[in-house]
Parts: C-alpha cells; sequence; structure tokens
C-alpha cells in the first residue's frame, strides 16, 4: 500500500492504495464517488469512463499510480457539473435516455468529451465517438438524438 496524491473533480485528494489498483476502485471505494460504475472490468463496456485531463479513459483499465505519476486530473460524473446542468445531461434527459441508467455516467462522460473534442459532430463521428459504450437496454438511437442536441447547445 502506499498513498497518491490526486487531483479529481478539481480538489486534491488521498488515497491509500496499492499501485496496481485500477482508478475505478480508489473513486469508488477511497473516494465514495459511486456514479463511475464497474461493469466489465476490462475496458469494453464504457461503464466506468472518466474524464483524464478532458480525454475519455476507463478508469478499470488505469492505475491509480500512473494517474497519481503523470499528475493528471480526473473528472467523475460528480465533477462534470455540480447539478446536472452540463449540455450532455440536459439533453439525457430531454430525450429521455436513461432505462436501467447503469450505463449512464459512463455514456454522458464520454459524449461530453466527444463533443469537447468534436463540438459539431457528423452522424458517423457521433457513432464512431460513442461505440465504445455498451448500453444494454439498447437506447442507442435516444443517445444519438442526445449527443446532437448537446452539441447544438455547447455550439
Amino acid at each position: 500500500m502506499a498513498q497518491f496524491q490526486l487531483t479529481v473533480n478539481g480538489k486534491s485528494r488521498t488515497v491509500d492504495a496499492a499501485p496496481d489498483t485500477p482508478l475505478l476502485w480508489a473513486l469508488r471505494d477511497d473516494l465514495g464517488l459511486v456514479g463511475t460504475k464497474f461493469g466489465c472490468g476490462i475496458g469494453q463496456c464504457g461503464a466506468c469512463t472518466v474524464h483524464i485531463d478532458g480525454v475519455a479513459m476507463r478508469s478499470c483499465q488505469m492505475p491509480v499510480s500512473q494517474v497519481a505519476e503523470g499528475g493528471n486530473k480526473v473528472t467523475t460524473i460528480e465533477g462534470l457539473s455540480e447539478n446536472g446542468t452540463h449540455p450532455v445531461q440536459q439533453a439525457w434527459l430531454e430525450h429521455d435516455v436513461p432505462q436501467c441508467g447503469y450505463c449512464q455516467a459512463g455514456q454522458i462522460m464520454s459524449a461530453a468529451s466527444l463533443l469537447e473534442l468534436t463540438p459539431n459532430p457528423t452522424d458517423e463521428d457521433i457513432t464512431a465517438g460513442m461505440s465504445g459504450n455498451i448500453c444494454r437496454c439498447g437506447t442507442y438511437l435516444r443517445i444519438h438524438a442526445a449527443v446532437k442536441t448537446a452539441a447544438g447547445k455547447l455550439s
């Protein structure tokens, strides 16, 4: 076990963990930020997506030591906006995207990163940018529409 300094949602936080502990577990178990979900554990489903220095990354595959040593800034779904007012979050509600809700934090974080990197995405950009996130309920058409709506609000 070692102590690691992380910047999470704009605040400096200390985590006691083994160096190879996935960031996901440091966020959930040590910091109590449970919005980031465990899905598959192999970086394929996207439920654990967070932003690391503004880029969508799978927290289940990122060792806490690597994040700390790099001085990276981590943003979780809790840090995207204080009260759910980020345009992506608003578009999600507008299009009734969530069903079971389990994948939604990861979906929203991927969409926010996509729109940061590609402010006016084409349909193909959205499909490609969101393809790494799995929704077991199959709300892909609503997700796509919500991303388009959020892009319009951000531009």
